[in-house]
């Protein structure tokens, strides 16, 4: 798979500086997960050797899981080394030779929701690239494969000559298997956690189940069995080298509106839980429909879970899926398909007490095909190699 990868010399501008301290903090995050992984866990032994001894008694086996626990968390240790091993060369904001220093000035008590960050990528493995999370891929990225296939099937035209965005691409899987069907695809990602461990398991492993995780261990509540929290999940389930030969496929780094800004470009845009992932939600619905070709499909699914409602200083507007509907064709886009109740997980621990499900929505749109004589028309062009977006910088 190819990565794009802004390029560039040491940060002198206050945007550039202010992106080699985002990107120093994600990988600092990923550094002391199990430092910080271990010290809740030594809080809670604390704790538990201050109860009474006859609680304690009755408690042997807690204590014993939290013995395990910690073993996990070494185990999910040697899979962090791995995501982050070459991360300090993989992008233009920290140089190696200061990055220990960089890291240890960083206040480590201030980024509880960096932490919580990396826990989510752990799970995001399981979500993508095992067989456990093949439920919620069934969910979530089939029905839209399956569009992509209907319409631009293979039998009628080249896919290789159909280009693809995923925008919000996470860890690839969605992205990687239209790629496998032959289009050319090209994933989009602004997050340095998503970024990170998609590099890790696109680009650094060739075979299937070469690893193993622990995802659940750092979920406490609603435990049903103690072996629950602590079942390990192998990855990947599939070999992501197993593409076919003349296979375009690649991720690029960056804000999705500072990124695409080219019209009439895409032939189909693939969105999965992402249209609410901004601050202005119409914003991203103009530069959908500004980037796609004339006649070119836009296939969504997903909540309106609106990432930064509730954040402090942060702005927001979360209008409901009927105001976006009608957002939607406003500016311009032809809806073809629609439910509106489609059962949905995201990174779903199975064997909890506790499962959300959201009522996700699912649409098919295009934008209107050009006119001439009367005639709709819509040119289909392949990607050459100098058309692949690099971003200049990431954040």
């Amino acid at each position: 798979m190819e990565v794009d990868e802004g390029i560039g010399n040491t940060p002198t501008n206050p945007l550039e500086i202010e992106e080699e301290r985002h990107f120093r903090r994600i990988v600092c995050a990923f550094k002391y997960y199990k430092k910080n992984s271990l010290a809740r866990i030594n809080k809670t032994e604390a704790y538990l050797a201050s109860l009474p001894e006859h609680h304690q008694d009755m408690l042997l086996k807690y204590k014993q899981h939290l013995g395990v626990i910690k073993q996990c968390i070494e185990k999910n240790e040697k899979i962090i080394n791995h995501i982050i091993k070459d991360v300090d060369s993989m992008f233009a904001n920290v140089h190696p030779d200061n990055a220990d220093n960089h890291y240890s000035n960083i206040n480590h008590l201030s980024m509880s929701s960096e932490f919580e960050r990396v826990e989510t990528t752990l799970k995001q493995l399981v979500r993508d690239w095992s067989a456990e999370g093949a439920k919620e891929r069934l969910m979530c990225y089939q029905p839209i494969i399956d569009e992509v296939l209907k319409n631009f099937p293979p039998n009628q035209c080249d896919p290789g000559n159909i280009k693809v965005l995923v925008p919000g691409a996470g860890l690839g899987r969605l992205a990687f298997e239209i790629a496998r069907n032959g289009y050319q695809c090209q994933g989009n990602e602004f997050s340095l956690f998503m970024l990170f461990a998609s590099n890790f398991v696109l680009n650094g492993i060739r075979s299937t189940n070469a690893y193993e995780v622990f995802p659940w261990i750092h979920q406490s509540n609603n435990v049903l069995k103690a072996e629950s929290q602590i079942r390990g999940v192998l990855f990947p389930d599939v070999n992501p080298s197993d593409l076919p030969p003349t296979s375009q496929f690649s991720m690029a780094a960056g804000d999705f509106q500072e990124v695409y800004v080219d019209s009439d470009h895409w032939d189909c845009v693939a969105t999965c839980f992402f249209i609410d992932c901004g601050h202005n939600i119409v914003s991203f619905i103009e530069t959908i429909y500004n980037i796609l070709k004339p006649g070119g499909v836009w296939v969504n699914l997903g909540p309106l879970l609106y990432h930064f409602a509730n954040i402090p200083n942060e702005n927001s507007i979360e209008p409901s899926y009927e105001v976006v509907r009608e957002v939607i064709q406003k500016i311009g886009f032809l809806l073809e398909k629609e439910d509106t109740n489609v059962s949905t997980t995201y990174s779903s621990n199975q064997e909890s007490m506790l499962q959300y499900e959201y009522k996700s929505v699912f649409f098919v749109c295009r934008k209107p095909a050009l006119r001439q004589n009367g005639l709709n028309h819509f040119e289909q062009s392949s990607l050459e190699p100098d058309d692949i977006i690099a971003p200049d910088t990431v954040s």
